[in-house]
């Protein structure tokens, strides 16, 4: 899926009206039906709705839904922000519509005094502000919306919640952007949907599909992407009945040290169980018996070091590289990182210490082949690419990171964010919070090595990877629970996940 501006979602908008054609208000009427189906099977038809609209189109979505939930008999009342020039337009169309209904009770907002005291058992719809919104509220409707806020009550937002903006909020006031537990978004999730600090301002959000015109979408050029199962299901090749393990790729893991043996044996198992067709792992002599009894599948590279890693083998022989699990950051490791990046041919796969070491030294940056792909944690990127103003500094200067370096990062979190040379974003649509544990991150560079080896592009398997690692995570926590979720579960889930992507694999 694109993930548009919400300039771009306007145009979109008026070239469906124009296009289809279909009138603004028979489309705001065709939006308005798709949230009040949601609420039809989400919300008990005896809960109280308490509706918040303002002057603009989202308040005409609200006013919309309000008569369409009243038709099937849901309490209703509607609060109207008003300035005093009255409404025009479709919203002006639905007020009447509601009035004309005779089943909400109708109240409008003019002051502070006409505020209302939301009651305990309301559930408040918020239609206040759109995605339009270019600067913080202020006044009159920032104290609705602190209003709203001190309820404490559940919180619908239609298409966003109000006072956020669609894209860059550095210069937002956080006390005056409605906190919603769930966000219907019309079409398209906005872009300040995927930053973590916006979470507590979206809540829960839906993708509500209001028919804009597919031509329009596809003509609308972006450079913003979600992953979805059918790109990853085309992706992971099917194996041909005459393939061996020789045709499905030798990859090697340069990973662990004193004390993080483990790193290097979760990398391990999930670089086979993505399908790798061999596995040489090297590490520290201390870890050549736990290897062998934990992953007998891997062939074992022993370092001349008990203790860290000091060198690695010849690469010829290996399809893909990944390094950085548990390696630790010795003076000698360093060095072995610079050769590997220097010697290699093919990109590369850093994670963890790896890219520890490289912040250390960011001039080896120039040594990376091109399409290497590095994996950080929040963490992790700040002390490579530096820190940044807000979530969408953070995004725009890991772009320019990707396009500088010609590399393709994976930025983890709740939606992993992939950045390539070409100024490409992508984010992840699966995972979940039981994630956040040890040895998970090792988990995704294993995958990813698996996918690479057997001749995958570095960006499709950097996409599957983060994909398949998340949709696993989602399968190990139903029988686990997020709580209790390990990254064993996610490496023990991964032929569950594959499955799921019915790409043949299993014939």
């Amino acid at each position: 899926m694109k993930v548009f501006s919400t300039k771009q979602i306007a145009e979109i908008d008026k070239y469906t009206i124009d296009n289809e054609p279909i009138s603004d208000i028979g489309l705001m009427e065709r939006a308005s039906w798709q949230i009040a189906k949601w609420i039809f099977q989400n919300v008990p038809a005896d809960k109280k709705l308490a509706f918040f609209a303002g002057p603009g189109n989202n308040g005409g979505d609200a006013l919309a839904v309000a008569r369409m939930v009243g038709e099937k008999n849901y309490p209703v009342k509607v609060y109207q922000l008003s300035f005093g020039k009255g409404l025009k337009g479709p919203p002006a169309v639905n007020w009447e519509r509601l009035e004309g209904q005779n089943k909400a009770g109708l109240y409008l907002i003019h002051s502070e005094s006409d505020i209302p005291k939301i009651k305990k058992d309301e559930i408040i719809v918020d239609g206040l502000f759109g995605s339009g919104l270019t600067r913080p509220l202020s006044g009159l409707p920032a104290q609705v919306v602190q209003q709203i806020n001190k309820s404490g009550n559940e919180v619908i937002a239609i298409d966003i919640p109000s006072g956020l903006m669609g894209e860059d909020n550095r210069s937002n006031t956080q006390e005056s952007i409605v906190k919603a537990t769930s966000t219907l978004t019309l079409q398209f999730p906005k872009l300040s949907f995927f930053f973590p600090e916006n979470e507590k301002f979206v809540g829960c959000w839906h993708v509500l599909p209001i028919g804009l015109h597919p031509q329009g979408i596809k003509k609308t050029v972006s450079d913003y992407y979600t992953i979805d199962k059918e790109k990853v299901a085309g992706t992971i090749k099917t194996r041909s009945k005459f393939a061996h393990k020789g045709s499905m790729g030798h990859a090697l893991l340069v990973a662990g040290s004193y004390g993080k043996i483990g790193a290097a044996i979760l990398a391990s198992k999930a670089c086979l169980r993505s399908g790798a067709g061999l596995l040489t792992t090297h590490l520290p002599r201390l870890g050549y018996s736990i290897i062998q009894v934990a992953v007998p599948e891997a062939m074992v590279s022993i370092d001349q070091s008990d203790y860290i890693i000091t060198e690695f083998p010849t690469l010829k022989q290996f399809k893909a590289v990944g390094v950085g699990p548990g390696l630790g950051t010795k003076q000698n490791t360093q060095r072995v990182l610079y050769h590997l990046m220097e010697q290699s041919t093919k990109p590369l796969v850093l994670d963890a210490d790896a890219l520890n070491i490289l912040s250390e030294h960011k001039h080896w940056m120039e040594e990376l082949p091109e399409n290497s792909i590095l994996t950080p944690h929040p963490g992790e990127f700040e002390r490579l690419v530096g820190s940044f103003n807000g979530p969408y500094g953070r995004l725009q200067g890991q772009v320019s990171f990707s396009k500088k370096h010609r590399v393709i990062i994976a930025l983890k979190g709740a939606h992993t964010t992939i950045t390539t040379p070409k100024g490409e974003v992508y984010f992840n649509t699966t995972g979940n919070p039981g994630m956040a544990t040890a040895g998970s991150g090792d988990a995704l560079t294993g995958i990813i090595v698996g996918l690479l080896a057997q001749g995958i592009s570095p960006l499709d398997a950097t996409l599957a990877g983060v994909y398949v690692h998340g949709l696993a995570g989602d399968i190990a926590a139903k029988t686990t629970s997020q709580q209790a979720l390990i990254a064993g579960d996610i490496i023990n889930a991964l032929g569950s996940a594959f499955l799921q992507l019915n790409t043949g694999l299993e014939k």
